[in-house]
């Protein structure tokens, strides 16, 4: 069985993905609570993060994933991981980083002043050393920086993945996963002065075999729907349809309209067509939809997600199929929210659950079927 855990962090991700096999991976870290305020909600991060690897016995992770730079995916990183271009982010207690995996904003942005900053020379200091690290894309500015450091694309070609490729190091009769890259495109880089971290940011597909059954994930970072869009279009252009169905999606950018289409709307936000693709002709039967996010408002009193708006749309979608729509701030409540786990078997993906009243142990459900 593999198992996929999302974090309650309010507007923040953190996935910790287990895999049968004992390999680890994490995509993005964000510990967000404030300790000094008794009432915030969100999870003790590292508290958790550690806890899991101590039952596991190891101090490490077999891939760290930071999809792009911006706080809500990087928060109080150089607290938590051993660091290998600094002794002062090194010692007993941090945890390790086998590979590092980062888009190649992450490496030729400029104008990074803090965690940003941090992660940006770990990724840096890795490509020089020539190991430890994935870069997603390999855009000119990419090839420019290498040049700069007395490198070239040629060196460094075996630590960089493009959209469109199977990532190296998993494979699914060994490991029962493989990455499928749809996000960044160098091609953007290439035509763009400003780097902006989301549209650049890391978007994949993991597909998870269990006994010749596939389960798809789809691990959303913060794109618009413009860039959604041309995902969409890429991948039916080249005919890969099946790279964009999601057994379980991670929604874009905590549950905001714009993701969807360029107007809130006044109960229901309207998909430009290819969302629509995806979450109306693409959903498989039992999807999972996940908002890696606050609760979802009652109101429209705060214009930063999530967005009812965007919430109603999901929520019928997946009611179409017999699916679930969960939002990590408010499971299995919104007063002691935790962490939200869906494990993945031979019958596909689901979501683990408990029993509120008194009942120490915990068990399963599967998304209820359409009509149930």
């Amino acid at each position: 069985m593999h198992r996929l855990t999302f974090y309650p962090l309010g507007n923040a991700d953190c996935c910790f993905i287990e895999l049968a096999g004992g390999k680890m991976i994490l995509f993005d870290y964000a510990d967000m609570r404030s300790a000094d305020d008794p009432d915030d909600l969100r999870i003790a991060l590292a508290e958790e993060v550690r806890k899991k690897l101590k039952e596991a016995d190891r101090d490490y992770f077999d891939v760290v994933a930071f999809t792009h730079l911006d706080n809500d995916h990087i928060s109080s990183s150089s607290e938590f991981f051993h660091l290998d271009h600094a002794e002062k982010y090194q010692g007993e207690g941090r945890i390790k980083i086998r590979e590092l995996w980062v888009p190649a904003a992450a490496v030729v942005e400029e104008g990074c002043t803090d965690e940003d900053r941090i992660i940006r020379a770990e990724a840096r200091h890795r490509l020089r050393e020539g190991q430890g690290i994935r870069v997603f894309s390999r855009p000119a500015k990419l090839k420019e920086w290498l040049e700069g450091e007395g490198l070239s694309i040629e060196t460094r070609q075996h630590l960089i993945t493009d959209a469109g490729q199977i990532v190296p190091g998993f494979d699914l009769a060994a490991d029962g996963l493989e990455f499928f890259v749809h996000s960044p495109f160098a091609k953007r880089l290439n035509e763009s002065e400003v780097i902006d971290r989301n549209i650049d940011s890391l978007v994949v597909q993991a597909t998870f075999a269990v006994e010749d059954v596939l389960t798809r994930v789809l691990l959303g970072a913060d794109l618009e729907h413009t860039a959604i869009s041309d995902i969409v279009g890429v991948t039916r252009a080249k005919k890969r349809d099946e790279r964009l169905e999601s057994d379980v999606t991670k929604l874009w950018h905590h549950c905001s309209y714009t993701a969807i289409g360029p107007e809130k709307g006044k109960d229901k936000t309207k998909p430009v067509p290819e969302v629509k693709w995806i979450f109306e002709d693409k959903l498989p039967k039992n999807a999972i939809i996940i908002s890696t996010s606050k609760p979802i408002p009652e109101d429209d009193e705060d214009d930063q997600p999530p967005h009812r708006q965007a919430a109603a749309y999901y929520k019928d979608c997946v009611a179409a199929v017999g699916g679930e729509f969960k939002v990590t701030m408010e499971h299995p409540n919104r007063v002691k929210p935790e962490p939200l786990v869906i494990e993945i078997d031979g019958s596909k993906a689901r979501i683990k659950k408990r029993y509120i009243s008194g009942a120490a142990a915990a068990v399963t459900s599967r998304a209820p079927r359409a009509g149930a």
